[in-house]
């Protein structure tokens, strides 16, 4: 089994910071990308930011020298620091984990239950 689990939603004032994280545990051969996604209501799931194992990352054009993708490989862990927030970056935040599990050698993705960050004065 494996579980990814985030945390760190909350409200904030526009232009302000917030920072979200994400652990994957459970059963776990190796991670490999880790990524985030933000779901506004009545649209669709989009990337935001994604990295892989090695630490190479990608943005969102929307998001692109405002947020900062990072992770801890030791801790299975991945991060997102979110910087000069807009209220169009109301959401919920959702990371979603590329993981081979012990029970195998090949890569399922491994989504976690999200986290609503809410934008606004």
């Amino acid at each position: 089994q494996v579980q990814v689990a985030e945390s760190g939603g909350g409200l904030v004032q526009p232009g302000g910071s917030l920072g979200l994280s994400c652990l994957a545990s459970g059963s776990i051969r190796t991670v490999k990308t880790m990524a985030w996604y933000r779901q506004a209501p009545g649209k669709e799931r989009d990337l935001v930011a994604r990295i892989t194992s090695e630490g190479d990352t990608n943005y969102a054009g929307s998001v692109k020298g405002r947020f900062t993708i990072s992770r801890d490989n030791a801790k299975n862990t991945v991060y997102l620091q979110m910087d000069s927030l807009k209220p169009e970056d109301t959401a919920v935040y959702y990371c979603k984990a590329d993981v081979v599990p012990t029970s195998g050698w090949h890569p399922s993705s491994y989504w976690g239950q999200g986290t609503q960050v809410t934008v606004s004065s």
